[in-house]
């Protein structure tokens, strides 16, 4: 049966690429062609989180990883003659009238043009990648109808039997089935390494690699197995070195190596914590997950400070939401609490936001930094001048802040409801 697709090696290390598109699908295609090593420029009006999270992550660099170009965004439509320098085009916009003018280009400048949403159409389809030594995996579909999760299957089954080998040092003829690995969600709390669960310490005593954010309790590693491989995979405000993207594959490689990998998180995997996606790419790889449940710091940083989100008589409910947000679809803080996370940064304009909602000006706010840790501090002020106050005291991240009367609810507040090294004394 004649194929008509020929799988090459392309060398792009240096090329202009262009990617018309800032959905997943273009993200995507973006990341593989950053990864490649091109110069690539994306070509959209707008962007989806995963493309902003891949463009800031290409302006840092892994101590270990090989050089490459930043990723160039121009925010606008295209236009013909975007293509006039490219070695390589992928076009995913879900408009055809806009996609099919960019393969119209690309086959009049004689250029491979992978087509998002219409395969046919397309000069090119993108494998199906694994990395796997000095060699790469890329299956491809052949035919004129790609199935991108059948080759996607074949190339996870293909990836975890040669790393299953590699590992036990064993010859690739001598066996015809790899060891099944797991995935370990864990909820690592606040921060203070005593407020994990006793399910959660015993998954990292059993880890074999140990995935782990920033906010995460650190004094837990010491609980790894002398063999546990530790990643680091934090991240900043604006500093992403480790895409999402990017951890989901390590979690995904390394159990399709056989391992135990345990992800270790701050405060619940499901609560902002982006456990869902990690989740939903063991799935699509065929790997068990298991969810060990955190304590949320929505819950916990106020209740360091003695400040509870809910209190008889002062509030019946809380809404919990990230600093990146448009706050202004809350419920007023009448008998009710708002928390946010993440939104220290922008506190000056998610105050003003909820005073233009109809809360009022004089309503309690608290920004607790640090629950549990060493710098533990909490700053109290008014919805009109949390900002200002919180400023000119240096707040910092992480914090929570919290937005309702339960501010002032157990008068002098505990400071510490439960101390960070109670279970040591």
């Amino acid at each position: 049966m004649m194929s008509h697709i020929l799988p090459l090696g392309l060398k792009l290390a240096g090329k202009p690429v262009v990617v018309v598109g800032g959905g997943p699908v273009s993200a995507r295609r973006a990341r593989m062609l950053h990864r490649a090593g091109a110069h690539v420029t994306v070509i959209s009006p707008a962007l989806c989180e995963d493309m902003k999270e891949l463009v800031a992550t290409s302006q840092y660099k892994m101590p270990d990883a090989k050089p490459t170009p930043a990723i160039i965004v121009e925010q606008r439509e295209y236009r013909v003659g975007d293509l006039a320098e490219a070695w390589l085009v992928a076009t995913a916009t879900a408009r055809s009238d806009i996609d099919d003018a960019v393969a119209q280009e690309a086959e009049t400048h004689r250029l491979f043009c992978l087509k998002g949403g219409d395969p046919a159409g397309a000069s090119a389809w993108a494998p199906a990648l694994a990395e796997h030594g000095d060699a790469v995996i890329a299956v491809v579909s052949r035919g004129d109808q790609p199935s991108p999760r059948r080759t996607l299957r074949l190339r996870d089954r293909i990836s975890a039997f040669l790393m299953s080998r590699e590992a036990v040092n064993e010859p690739l003829d001598s066996v015809t089935a790899g060891p099944q690995g797991r995935v370990v969600l864990v909820g690592g709390g606040p921060g203070a390494a005593d407020l994990l669960t006793i399910a959660a310490q015993r998954a990292i005593s059993r880890a074999d690699v140990l995935v782990i954010d920033r906010l995460a309790p650190r004094d837990a590693v010491a609980w790894t197995p002398a063999h546990a491989h530790i990643i680091d995979v934090g991240k900043t405000g604006g500093n992403h070195p480790v895409s999402q993207a990017d951890i989901n594959e390590i979690l995904v490689a390394h159990a399709q190596a056989g391992k135990t990998v345990v992800r270790l998180k701050g405060g619940d995997p499901y609560v902002f914590g982006r456990g869902g996606e990690e989740y939903l790419a063991c799935a699509d790889a065929g790997i068990p997950v298991t969810v060990i449940p955190g304590v949320t710091s929505a819950v916990s940083v106020p209740a360091a400070a003695g400040i509870p989100v809910t209190h008889r008589g002062v509030s019946r409910g809380f809404t919990v939401l990230t600093g990146h947000c448009d706050v202004s679809v809350a419920p007023l803080a009448v008998d009710h609490t708002i928390v946010l996370l993440m939104g220290v940064s922008r506190l000056a304009e998610l105050s003003k936001q909820l005073i233009n909602q109809g809360n009022s000006p004089n309503t309690p706010c608290a920004v607790i930094e640090d629950g549990y840790g060493p710098r533990q501090r909490t700053t109290t002020a008014t919805l009109s001048t949390i900002a200002e106050v919180a400023r000119r005291a240096g707040v910092q991240s992480p914090a929570v802040t919290v937005v309702g009367d339960v501010v002032h609810a157990l008068t002098g507040g505990l400071q510490h409801a439960l101390p960070p090294d109670i279970f040591a004394r």
